[in-house]
């Protein structure tokens, strides 16, 4: 069943450079991936909160969003839920941040933990 068969809410997508714009533009930008690939690296800016958290009471009610993930599906399901529970200001950012990587966008990559021995 296509979101249209079951009346579920059909998001908005937008490109990498759009998401990029918006968030210039003071939208947030959310990831919702899990806490091990956003150690990965994510979008400068961006904040985190795994999709399995993600609902209308903890997502902050003030902006709006653009949702991102790796490839663009769960962010999608996040913007879903958010729209069924009356969000009207979020957007999916289409091929999550394999395309952001792939259009050479800057990506933010958390320091290593210290190992705690001796500086060389």
């Amino acid at each position: 069943m296509s979101p249209m068969d079951t009346g579920a809410p059909i998001p908005e997508c937008v490109d990498v450079v759009e998401a990029q714009r918006r968030g210039a533009a003071g939208w947030v930008l959310l990831d919702v991936r899990e806490d091990h690939e956003w150690a990965t690296g994510h979008a400068p800016g961006a904040h985190h909160l795994p999709l399995g958290l993600v609902d209308a009471d903890t997502v902050p009610a003030q902006g709006p969003l653009v949702l991102v993930c790796r490839s663009g599906n769960r962010s999608g399901q996040a913007c879903e839920r958010l729209i069924a529970a009356g969000r009207t200001d979020v957007v999916n950012m289409s091929g999550g941040m394999l395309a952001w990587a792939e259009a050479g966008l800057p990506i933010v990559h958390p320091e290593a933990p210290s190992t705690g021995g001796p500086a060389s």
